[in-house]
């Protein structure tokens, strides 16, 4: 990356800390886009890995400070999210979704409903025209996020709506030690990495473990 503030809304969130974690482990600026600064700051104190450089911040403070924006926010807050601080985002800056709209019951799991077809084009409804968005780790165990030491040892699949989102994303993604981005495409392919996703939760679930991730062969 070129030096860019990366700011992570949700970021004591487990997919969101995990993400943060690593991202600092890899020397990134970053700031946390909290609701409540203090408690997110308390959060990243108890981190028993050193998070150097990292520190919280409204997410008001947070957007505007930063030139990429990874929202992890449960899917429920993202719109309310997206629409109240619709003017905070710094101009051009890029949007990567790590959302995934899961609905989980005691037997079962399933997709929310998505009107746009993947949490990816709703953050893209709801953004301004002159932002990017991609979408990207969306399929990479969040357990396995925090283990920082431990290579990913898998793919990242990342789509977004302009070359140059996604490239911005890969680039983020290169970042995390043992995880390779694989371009897949228009943000609309979310749909399907959201999907698989679901499988990634469904094989866990199944064999009783929480490390299911992916490779892609021949590319």
């Amino acid at each position: 990356m070129d030096g860019s503030t990366i700011a992570i809304l949700g970021g004591t969130g487990q997919q969101g800390s995990g993400i943060a974690r690593r991202l600092a482990h890899a020397g990134g600026r970053l700031v946390i886009g909290s609701r409540d600064p203090a408690r997110a700051r308390g959060a990243i104190a108890s981190w028993p890995a050193p998070a150097n450089g990292l520190d919280a911040a409204t997410y008001r403070d947070a957007i505007g400070a930063a030139a990429i924006v990874v929202l992890a926010v449960p899917f429920e807050s993202l719109a309310d999210l997206l629409d109240t601080h619709r003017r905070d985002f710094t101009t051009g800056a890029l949007l990567v979704d790590v959302t995934v709209p899961l609905i989980f019951s005691d037997r079962s799991i399933r997709m929310a409903d998505v009107p746009e077809g993947s949490a990816a084009e709703s953050v893209k409804a709801r953004a301004r025209d002159d932002l990017r968005v991609a979408a990207t780790f969306k399929t990479v165990p969040a357990r396995l996020l925090h283990e920082v030491e431990r290579p990913l040892d898998c793919d990242e699949f990342v789509c977004g709506d302009s070359p140059e989102a996604r490239d911005g994303a890969m680039a983020l993604v290169r970042l995390l030690q043992g995880l390779r981005p694989v371009d897949v495409g228009p943000l609309s392919r979310a749909r399907a990495i959201e999907h698989v996703t679901l499988l990634a939760v469904a094989i866990n679930r199944r064999h009783k473990i929480h490390d299911a991730r992916f490779r892609v062969v021949g590319v």
